[in-house]
């Protein structure tokens, strides 16, 4: 079975500068997410993708890593993550069994988290798997205001004051993992599916870097 774990790394960032190359307790904020992969016993192949020739160069210094260039058109603030996977499949020689998409903003993210939810997703009837956390304000309690300018609740009126042991359980991504099967990824090009799972992390685990604060 071969797996490859692709980590996508553009060298623009808003929230702060040079994001992905930017030091985190001792090394590049991207290292964490190769380290992590590195020690896997699952994945076969490493690959980072970026528009950015800094970071392509630190990529090709580091052991096992595959470097490749990403398009600008790919590399815009606004650029949706699944043309970038679908770039990279498609200019790689190898063919893989699943895809294992690891976001550099998700440094806490552990080996063990990526194996168990691999584990989990093989021994499953599922597709693809999302990794996810709680949300600590359950959304069924939330309004939002109707054109004549009154609140109304998102599902009804009565869930905004249900006891929350009574509102079923919810989860954000978190951005730290997702994994599919390559074939049924490059079909729909997406990574949810109809058969996708979940692998829980604890919200201290669930750290999305995206501004300084975060950082910090």
């Amino acid at each position: 079975m071969r797996v490859l774990a692709i980590i996508p790394a553009r060298g623009g960032s808003k929230g702060i500068r040079r994001k992905n190359m930017v030091n985190f307790n001792g090394k590049p904020l991207i290292q964490w997410s190769i380290d992590a992969a590195n020690k896997s016993k699952y994945i076969t192949d490493i690959l980072v993708t970026s528009d950015d020739d800094e970071i392509l160069e630190y990529a090709r210094k580091t052991n096992g890593v595959i470097d490749l260039k990403r398009p600008k058109e790919l590399a815009k603030d606004n650029s949706r993550t699944e043309p970038v996977l679908v770039h990279a499949l498609k200019n790689i020689d190898k063919e893989y069994d699943y895809l294992i998409l690891l976001q550099p903003t998700s440094p806490l993210r552990t080996t063990e988290d990526i194996d168990l939810a691999f584990q989990k997703l093989i021994n499953s009837e599922g597709a693809s798997l999302i990794s996810v956390c709680n949300i600590e304000v359950h959304p069924y309690k939330s309004f939002k205001v109707d054109k004549n300018g009154f609140l109304q609740g998102i599902i009804n009126n009565e869930f905004p004051f249900y006891p929350r042991q009574k509102l079923p359980k919810v989860y954000k991504p978190n951005g730290a993992i997702y994994i599919i099967e390559t074939a049924i990824f490059l079909k729909l090009e997406k990574l949810h599916t109809q058969r996708t799972i979940h692998y829980e992390m604890s919200k201290e685990k669930s750290l999305d870097v995206d501004v300084l604060t975060d950082l910090i």
